[in-house]
């Protein structure tokens, strides 16, 4: 193994440039002749447009353009429609309607898109932003999630009776019914899993350009620019991909929330084809806020059935799934397909069944945020299996204990359809347990007791399905000076995929990582990738990066025995360099690349060094965990410290330590976020959102968090080439189920048994005070 291989702790080669400011963001491109677009956004969640006067705003110096729904429809362009086609229980097709680009008639949430404002600057924008005017009449709105299907809710569209889009369902509900007749306890929950915004630093943006041709150019911060590619030159606009590329520069974060398309991007496109000049838009905070995908925002009643021993015998779960005031692509598939196969979680459960209804809200619209619908399966499963504890009096390593799938069972196929491959998740309980010291929790207890402190102990056994799916090609081209460039479809959004993939490159091809250059983010540059999405660019366009340095190696081997005089069966590699067999023999691969710009090729072979790779993976990958924190509870404030933080992952092999336990600490930032602070919310009278800005949304800091204590109990996949299971969201999946319950096990003594996230200090407050009243009154 060389020194950049597989499993070194190597430093992102990116760093140096962000670090120094050499970062190259979509906000840090100015094209000549360039115009400034704003977005004037809905003050009402539910209101009709009676009218829009924009003839003030065009009258200010520097005003270019209003754009409206009228000029969107004028252009012939399309609305956006989820590729998402789910069936209802009873096999009627869910309903479909469309993404708008600017809202046409009605608004359906405060931030929906009315107009786009284009201007010569950013002042006359904002100039013009507050002169158009709109005619808005009113309406009532619903934003509650589980409320959407009361029969007095306000509707949100005509077309979606009592709010539903869909009532979709899976599993075994009869076996589940038999199984729950005969069960000895039953545990029982309600529980939200509630609304977040993913706030990533840098904010979504676009720039559209036209050529003098007619060509489009988007620039835009995104997760992957082939599928925006797709939506909107084949199905927006229907020009045909060739006439549109599409760029992504560096990216400050995505989270998933920027995998797919949104209206501004195509509405700056319209915008510089009707000036014939660049137009730029950057949102600002607010923007992300009001018009960013949301994530979560399920509420779900759930049961577990036992038997007299505490195995568990069947699972039974209802989830109202908020999909806000339109379809995003992807807002069906979270709640469902995305996320409900893993609602058995790492336990042998025989029978379950699932029932899920996507609603339609006044509220903006939920999709991927990291994790898609995985972590919302982890905590209704490990919330439950926690109630079960608490009911059958069993603690909650021993009913884990007694219920996990064995490592000899493996592979394992679900009562949900998932086949495990593999995983011993006794080990990494028991690991876990061991390092925490839960032995010694108790007297930690007493000594917290004594301080007038209510200490907790929470655990979390976690697995999630990723890293599966649509196929990643890789292309590696050597120049004549020995540099690397490596061209593939994922997109870094602070993953440190150059770092990743130069390792695995560099380590093949036995060159210095430093030679390597990788390129993403380009449709005229990369000819296919399916973006960053479900922890797969490492497990999928890590193998697809080998077997395109296998491809280099055996081209070079065909080019080297050509120049050596020699059959390719005699020809070896190793060390960056081909030797003939039994000889001393050898040219590296430098000068094969070099010898090869000059055409000296064999007849048939292109007159340059590369290689192609593409994986397909076969399945899915499982990585999976344990996580156990302990922390404590100030009853006079509700104020919340976590004290310490143990997880163990399982994620197969390892490509860079360093950059993996990045992801975990990440990842377990933004589930205790989700799990103590973190809340979209919004007035249930008015829809307004109340958390619109950084003065309201508790955004978790560094304070939040103690040192981390990360280690692995790894058993190799044996789906992915390299062992691999993806491990970018692992951390924001374990961690809210394990604070959630490390907070009910400090509150126990109070007789408390059930809170919701987030748990801020005034709900926490509030239920030690409702307890002691309780106390004091019996």
């Amino acid at each position: 193994m060389g020194q950049f291989g597989m499993g070194q702790p190597v430093r992102r080669v990116e760093d140096a440039r962000f670090l120094t400011g050499a970062g190259r963001y979509t906000d840090d491109i100015s094209l000549p002749n360039q115009a400034y677009a704003l977005v004037l956004r809905s003050p009402y969640a539910h209101a009709t447009i009676s009218s829009i006067d924009a003839s003030d705003a065009l009258a200010i110096p520097g005003a270019l353009a209003v754009l409206t729904s009228a000029d969107v429809n004028a252009a012939g362009l399309k609305p956006m429609m989820t590729p998402i086609k789910l069936k209802n229980r009873d096999g009627s097709p869910m309903v479909m309607l469309p993404r708008l680009l600017l809202a046409e008639g009605k608004v359906r949430h405060v931030g929906d898109g009315v107009a786009l404002i284009v201007a010569e600057n950013l002042d006359a924008a904002r100039d013009m932003l507050d002169a158009v005017i709109v005619d808005y009449d009113d309406h009532p709105a619903i934003v509650d999630t589980a409320g959407a299907v009361a029969l007095d809710a306000a509707q949100v569209y005509a077309e979606a009776p009592g709010n539903i889009c869909f009532d979709w369902g899976s599993g075994q509900p009869d076996a589940v019914e038999a199984a729950f007749a005969k069960a000895s306890k039953i545990a029982r929950l309600r529980l939200i899993n509630n609304r977040l915004i993913s706030h990533a630093m840098e904010p979504r943006n676009a720039i559209g350009d036209v050529d003098a041709d007619g060509r489009l150019t988007l620039y835009t911060s995104s997760q992957g620019v082939h599928d925006l590619q797709e939506v909107f030159a084949d199905e927006v606009f229907g020009i045909g991909r060739e006439k549109l590329r599409v760029v992504t520069p560096d990216v400050g974060g995505g989270f998933g929330t920027k995998i797919f398309p949104y209206p501004e991007q195509a509405l700056v496109l319209l915008a510089a084809q009707k000036l014939n000049r660049p137009v730029k838009w950057t949102g600002e905070r607010s923007d992300s806020s009001q018009a960013d995908a949301h994530g979560r925002d399920n509420v779900t009643e759930a049961a577990l059935a036992l038997d007299a021993d505490g195995k568990f015998l069947a699972l039974s779960v209802d989830t109202i799934a908020n999909l806000g005031g339109y379809i995003s692509p992807y807002g069906p598939f979270i709640p469902t397909l995305a996320g409900t196969m893993m609602l058995t979680g790492v336990y042998a459960i025989p029978a379950a069944s699932v029932r899920v209804r996507g609603v339609f809200t006044h509220t903006a619209p939920v999709d991927a945020y990291r994790g898609a619908g995985r972590p919302e399966a982890a905590y209704v499963i490990e919330r439950m299996v926690e109630e079960a504890a608490r009911i059958t009096g069993l603690s909650s390593a021993e009913i884990r204990r007694r219920n996990f799938i064995p490592a000899t069972a493996m592979p394992f196929k679900t009562a949900l359809g998932q086949t495990y491959d593999s995983g011993d998740f006794n080990q990494t309980l028991a690991e876990a347990l061991k390092i925490a010291d839960v032995a010694g929790f108790e007297a930690r207890r007493i000594e917290a007791k004594a301080r007038g402190k209510l200490r907790g102990l929470g655990l979390s056994s976690y697995i999630e399905a990723c890293a599966g799916g649509s196929p990643e090609d890789a292309r590696l081209v050597m120049d004549d000076a020995g540099k690397v460039t490596l061209f593939i479809g994922t997109q870094s959004n602070g993953q440190g995929h150059a770092t990743a993939y130069g390792q695995l490159a560099a380590d093949g091809l036995g060159i210095d990582i430093a030679d390597i250059q990788m390129v993403q983010g380009d449709t005229d540059r990369v000819r296919t990738g399916g973006g960053t999405g479900g922890s797969r660019s490492v497990p999928i366009g890590g193998v697809a990066v080998t077997k395109a340095v296998e491809a280099l190696i055996e081209k070079g081997k065909r080019l080297a025995s050509h120049l050596l005089e020699a059959a390719p069966a005699d020809v070896e590699f190793s060390s960056g360099s081909f030797t003939i067999v039994g000889t001393d023999r050898r040219v590296g691969l430098a000068e094969v690349a070099a010898q090869a710009k000059a055409g000296k090729v064999p007849e048939g072979e292109t007159p340059e060094l590369d290689g192609d790779g593409r994986w397909k993976p076969p399945a899915a990958t499982y990585p999976n965990g344990t996580h156990v924190v302990e922390l404590e509870i100030d009853p006079d404030t509700g104020g919340v410290t976590l004290e310490r933080y143990v997880v163990v992952d399982d994620f197969g092999a390892v490509v860079n330590p360093l950059m993996l336990a990045g992801q975990v600490h990440g990842g377990i930032a933004q589930g205790a976020g989700q799990a103590l602070i973190e809340e979209a919310a919004y007035d249930p009278e008015s829809g307004q959102l109340i958390t619109g800005s950084f003065m309201d949304y508790g955004m978790p800091r560094a304070d939040l968090l103690p040192q981390i204590e990360f280690h692995l109990k790894n058993v190799p996949c044996t789906t992915n080439p390299l062992g691999i299971k993806g491990a970018g969201e692992a951390g924001a999946i374990g961690a809210p189920p394990a604070v959630i319950n490390g907070l009910l096990n400090a509150l126990s003594p109070l007789g408390i048994t059930h809170i919701d996230m987030p748990a801020t200090p005034h709900k926490l407050w509030q239920a030690i005070q409702a307890a002691q009243t309780r106390a004091a009154a019996e």
